[in-house]
């Protein structure tokens, strides 16, 4: 596991909660249920499986656990949105010049759901569990993924060693990839082959923060992108992107990420249910049939899809 510890600097928030070992009582789901919004609620209500669900509350939750804590606005006066590109963000802030600085994403696939945030900087994470092709060879889905990744990618993804090391490699490169695009907010429509990682170091350890790895950018490599990559465990690649600020206030970006950069990289903590949930206030009142709904879903599909999908 990460050396999960308790986060000390106020600019910088990493929290993870592993919702592969969550199984919520109906008390929790139907509380966590009333501490988000009802459009949320009723998105989550409509996937097939317990598994997703479990994520996508999760990561509400944690966005809304940030906004409260470090934004200081009120559980119930929390009101998200998401842009035309889908990526969440805080709308119409209560005091805009306390919060308009702060920048937040999340992810959630395989066992955890993680939440990344800053302060006057851009953010971006992904979170990846390594697992073999759900309906092909390792091969095979190597070819359908193969126009993701530069020649310089593939060729560091192959070297690795062992399908099961190239796979893992693969992944890390995909979290990478994907922090990137959800730093800057485009969406599908951005060509990954214009971002190249040259990875470092070329090996992991649990426990250990890296910002070794660069990101060439139509061939240039990108000097004002960190790029935060971890072991949640020995299965799951996080890799958390920062760079300037553009928003509101940007001239503010350059001693930002100076000072950014030479800070220790902070680790992600392990949050619990009972953190995940503490100083939240209900918006609703408790719905019986949610609860009925989702202790009928299957808990996964007998075949996890693939990240092409």
């Amino acid at each position: 596991m990460c050396a999960w510890r308790r986060i000390t600097n106020m600019d910088s928030v990493r929290w993870a909660f592993r919702c592969g070992s969550w199984t919520p009582s109906c008390s929790e789901w139907l509380f966590a249920a009333r501490c988000i919004q009802a459009e949320e609620k009723e998105r989550i209500g409509k996937f097939v499986f317990a598994k997703d669900a479990k994520s996508a509350m999760a990561g509400r939750l944690l966005m809304r656990k940030l906004i409260s804590e470090r934004m200081g606005i009120a559980w119930d006066q929390i009101h998200l949105a998401r842009t035309a590109k889908g990526k969440p963000f805080l709308a119409s802030p209560p005091s805009p010049s306390t919060v308009c600085r702060w920048s937040f994403n999340v992810s959630h696939q395989g066992d955890f759901a993680v939440l990344a945030a800053e302060q006057n900087l851009q953010v971006g994470v992904d979170v990846m569990k390594t697992a073999m092709p759900g309906s092909s060879t390792v091969l095979d889905f190597f070819r359908i993924m193969k126009r993701q990744f530069t020649d310089h990618e593939w060729t560091a993804i192959r070297a690795a060693g062992p399908e099961w090391t190239q796979l893992d490699m693969f992944h890390r490169h995909w979290t990478l990839k994907e922090s990137f695009i959800k730093a800057i907010g485009t969406g599908l429509g951005f060509d990954l082959q214009r971002v190249e990682f040259h990875v470092s170091p070329l090996q992991m350890q649990e426990g250990q923060v890296s910002r070794e790895t660069k990101m060439y950018l139509d061939f240039e490599e990108e000097e004002d992108w960190v790029f935060e990559e971890c072991l949640l465990d020995a299965d799951h690649h996080v890799a958390v992107a920062l760079g300037k600020w553009e928003g509101p206030g940007s001239n503010m970006g350059d001693d930002s990420h100076t000072a950014f950069s030479q800070r220790p990289p902070p680790k992600f903590t392990l949050l619990s249910f009972d953190n995940l949930v503490s100083g939240a206030i209900p918006l609703t009142e408790e719905d019986p049939s949610y609860w009925e709904s989702f202790r009928k879903k299957q808990e996964a599909p007998s075949r996890q899809s693939d990240p092409s999908k």
